[in-house]
């Protein structure tokens, strides 16, 4: 039994052996005893043969592009790469290859496109016009979201001179008609400029949101002018407008009495006179 066991090794090793000089390859036992060759990525890789590149000529109106490209890319690929020489974004591109347009998601290979073969490239109008929309579109998002966060910004300093205003007046201090109404004004400008965006979606409910706190501002400062309407009542003291009214209410008839008077005095002089005494003795001369 020994005997045979070691035959039966010296088989298995003279057979390593021959296969060994054959094939460079590195062996490997498998579980029912079968030698065969060891699995390795990288050898796998060094022997996989790298597949060739065509020329393909695109025709784009009177030019002509030569494009090295693998056969086994799509036709996207190749819009892109188109892309950097016509200057025409790939979603505006139409590529036609034997009187077909091809689907961008498409493959040369599949498509037989050989090595010189001629593809032409034409714009497809109806993209570019969507896509001009949808930047204009973008853009004026953009623009709009600016000027809505130009306008928070201002409204927050405005902001904070309403709550220093309310801070002095719980002091029982007076503030002036003219402050007050300065910053409504500023107010107001920064509440027309909010009703001149049109937005829509998320922007539509910030500017609303603006819009609310611009108005509360606005009562509050109200609020706060009445209060001052009612301090000036109790201590007595009339506004200077109501001064300046009643003022000319009351001069003006006085200059015009004096007027009337001084004219009835120069047409009767002697009217309130005492010694005037009116007689019907006439005095004669012979």
């Amino acid at each position: 039994m020994l005997s045979l066991a070691k035959s039966k090794s010296s088989s298995v090793s003279s057979r390593v052996d021959m296969n060994n000089n054959n094939n460079p390859g590195e062996l490997e036992i498998r579980p029912g005893g079968m030698f065969v060759q060891m699995r390795n990525s990288e050898s796998s890789n060094r022997s996989s043969v790298s597949v060739p590149t065509i020329k393909v000529r695109v025709k784009f109106g009177s030019t002509y592009h030569e494009v090295l490209i693998s056969p086994q890319a799509s036709f996207g690929e190749l819009k892109k790469m188109l892309s950097e020489r016509t200057g025409l974004h790939p979603e505006v591109q139409k590529l036609i290859y034997k009187k077909k347009e091809r689907d961008s998601k498409g493959y040369l290979d599949v498509a037989r496109v050989r090595d010189g073969s001629k593809i032409v490239l034409v714009e497809d109008i109806i993209n570019r016009e969507r896509r001009c929309l949808e930047m204009l579109k973008i853009a004026k998002f953009q623009k709009d979201s600016n000027s809505i966060a130009q306008i928070c910004l201002q409204v927050d300093k405005f902001a904070q001179q309403v709550t220093d205003l309310e801070a002095i007046a719980s002091r029982g201090v007076e503030l002036t008609d003219e402050h007050l109404d300065n910053l409504i004004g500023n107010l107001m400008t920064e509440l027309v400029k909010l009703d001149e965006i049109v937005v829509e979606g998320d922007l539509k409910l910030q500017k609303r949101k603006q819009e609310k706190r611009v108005q509360s501002y606005i009562e509050t400062l109200d609020l706060l002018k009445l209060r001052n309407t009612k301090l000036s009542s109790k201590s007595g003291e009339v506004p200077l407008q109501k001064q300046e009214r009643s003022y000319g209410k009351v001069t003006v008839p006085l200059q015009k009495q004096a007027k009337q008077r001084n004219l009835t005095e120069l047409k009767h002089p002697f009217r309130d006179s005492d010694s005037f005494v009116v007689t019907t003795k006439w005095e004669t001369f012979d």
